[in-house]
């Protein structure tokens, strides 16, 4: 008896393809969600340091804290690693600021802006 084996599919291998597709779609997914993380990130970070940085320009524009308005916001931007790019004193109590913070891949800037005043 002539045992013939039967000729192999033309699909030999193929699912190690579509594993290794489906790897390479789903890292290529990852790397996106954590850029978008991190873009998140920056934006809550600028907002914050311009908060801050509004708080502290108020403080001094009422005379509460001495110094420039302007410069004590841009100190306490610096401080958090945001460059204040305006400053305004408004009615001379209010202080509207933006700021921006430079990604770390030079992929651009994250922006934030506030205003602060005396309390209502």
């Amino acid at each position: 008896m002539n045992d013939v084996l039967p000729a192999s599919p033309p699909d030999r291998g193929s699912g190690t393809v579509l594993a290794l597709t489906l790897g390479a779609v789903v890292m290529a997914l990852l790397v996106v969600v954590v850029l978008l993380a991190q873009a998140a990130a920056m934006g809550t970070r600028a907002a914050t340091a311009a908060d801050l940085a509004a708080l502290a320009g108020a403080d001094a524009a009422r005379g509460l804290t001495p110094g420039d308005p302007c410069a004590v916001a841009a100190d306490v931007a610096g401080r958090h690693q945001a460059k204040l790019t305006s400053c305004t004193v408004v009615g001379g109590e209010e202080v509207e600021v933006a700021t921006e913070l430079a990604h770390p891949f030079q992929w651009g800037v994250a922006s934030g802006k506030a205003r602060a005043g005396p309390p209502p």
